[in-house]
C-alpha cells in the first residue's frame, strides 16, 4: 500500500484487503488506513515510552498529606517559603492543562503514526492526573482555589510563560493548518519543541528543584513525593518528545534548515529568560539554600542539554548547581503504594540521556 495522500482520509475500496507494511508508516502525513493499526510496529521507541509510562502509574490521592497539612497550619514555614509553594502550584496548575490541551487538540491530529498516538493517549491521561494532583494539594491544604488556579492572570512571570506556549498552539490550531508543506512541518516542529523541550524540559524543571528542596529538608514531604512522580512522568514525556522531534526531522530533512535552526535557538533563548524571571519572582530573597542566581545557571545548564538532544550546539556552558537532582531523577525504582515497598521497574526509562 502506498503512503501517503495527505487529506485522503479513506482508502479506495480496492485497497481494503491490502496489508499495511512497516515501511509505509510515517510519523506525520500518513493516512494509510482508517483505524489506528498498531501492528506491525515501526517506531519501537514510541511503544517503549508507552510501557515506561504505564510502569509509573500512580494517583495523587494515594499519597498521605497529613504531615503537610500540619506544617502548613503551623508557624514553621516562612512567608518566603510559602510563596515558593504557592507560586509553583499556580504555575503548574495551568501549565499541565495547557500541555494536555495541546496534545488532544493539536498534536494528536497531525501525528499519524499509531504507536506514537498510543503514547500520546497515555500522556494525555497523565496530564489529567497531574492537574488532579494540584487540585488534591489545594484541597488538602485548604488553599484559596481561585487564587491558585487564577494566578496566571495575576502573576506576570506565570502569565508570560503560559502566553508563550499558547501562541505556539494557536499556530497549528487554524482550520487551514496542515503539515503537507515544509512551512507546515516547521510550524509543527516549533510546537513540539515549545511543549516538549521548553515547557516540559525547561519550564517545569525549576519548579521541581524548588519543591523537591523542601522534601530534602523533610518539609512538605507529601507534595514533594507527588512532584517526584510528576518528574518521572515528565522525563518520559521529554524523552518521547525528543524522539518524535528527531524522527520528524529525519523524515523531513528539508525542514531543518540553518535558518530554522536559528529560529529554534532564539525560541529556547527566550524561554531561558522567561524561566529566570520566574525564578526571580519565586525567590526574591532566597530560601533553603536557593537563590535566583543559581537558577540562571541551572536553566542555562538544562537548556544546553536540550539543545544537544535535538542536534543543536550547547551555548551557555553553565554547570549544574543542583547535582542532587540526578539522583532524584533515577527511574530505576518506584514505590508500590499498596505494598509499601520498593519494586523494580519492568521498563525503566533511563534519565541520564536528558542531562
Amino acid at each position: 500500500m502506498s503512503c501517503c495522500n495527505v487529506g485522503d482520509e479513506r482508502p479506495a475500496p480496492h485497497d481494503l484487503n491490502k496489508r499495511v507494511n512497516v515501511e509505509d508508516k510515517r510519523l506525520i502525513n500518513c493516512n494509510t488506513v482508517d483505524v489506528n493499526q498498531l501492528m506491525p510496529l515501526k517506531y519501537k521507541w514510541a511503544w517503549e515510552h508507552y510501557l515506561n509510562g504505564c510502569s509509573n502509574n500512580w494517583m495523587p490521592s494515594e499519597v498521605p498529606m497529613q504531615r503537610d497539612i500540619e506544617l502548613w497550619k503551623s508557624n514553621r514555614l516562612t512567608p518566603d517559603e510559602r510563596q515558593v509553594i504557592l507560586r509553583n502550584l499556580g504555575f503548574f496548575s495551568t501549565a499541565e492543562s495547557l500541555v494536555g490541551n495541546n496534545i488532544v487538540l493539536a498534536i494528536f491530529k497531525h501525528v499519524t503514526n499509531p504507536e506514537a498516538r498510543q503514547y500520546l493517549l497515555r500522556q494525555a491521561f497523565e496530564e489529567a492526573v497531574h492537574t488532579h494532583t494540584f487540585h488534591y494539594i489545594v484541597e488538602s491544604l485548604a488553599l484559596d482555589e481561585r487564587e491558585i488556579f487564577n494566578m496566571y492572570h495575576e502573576v506576570n512571570s506565570i502569565h508570560d510563560k503560559d502566553a508563550f506556549e499558547m501562541e505556539l498552539t494557536k499556530g497549528i490550531m487554524r482550520e487551514d493548518f496542515n503539515t503537507s508543506t515544509t512551512a507546515g512541518v516547521q510550524q509543527f516542529l516549533k510546537n513540539l519543541i515549545g511543549f516538549y523541550i521548553i515547557m516540559e524540559g525547561i519550564f517545569f524543571y525549576s519548579g521541581f528543584v524548588m519543591i523537591l528542596s523542601f522534601k530534602r529538608q523533610n518539609k512538605m514531604a507529601g507534595i514533594g513525593e507527588q512532584f517526584e512522580y510528576i518528574l518521572r512522568d515528565e522525563t518520559t514525556h521529554l524523552n518521547f518528545g525528543i524522539d518524535l522531534i528527531n524522527g520528524i526531522k529525519e523524515e523531513n530533512p528539508e525542514a531543518w534548515t540553518p535558518e530554522f535552526q536559528k529560529e529554534i535557538e532564539s525560541l529556547i533563548d527566550q524561554a531561558v529568560e522567561l524561566e529566570v524571571a520566574y525564578a526571580q519572582d519565586c525567590l526574591p530573597r532566597g530560601i533553603l539554600g536557593l537563590n535566583a542566581g543559581l537558577f540562571r545557571e541551572y536553566v542555562q545548564y538544562i537548556a544546553d542539554r536540550r539543545f544537544e538532544r535535538i542536534g543543536l550546539k550547547a551555548k551557555f556552558g553553565s554547570k549544574n548547581p543542583f547535582p542532587w537532582m540526578s539522583e532524584t531523577m533515577d527511574l530505576g525504582k518506584e514505590k508500590n503504594f499498596f505494598e509499601t515497598r520498593v519494586t523494580e521497574y519492568q521498563h525503566g526509562s533511563s534519565l541520564n540521556s536528558t542531562w
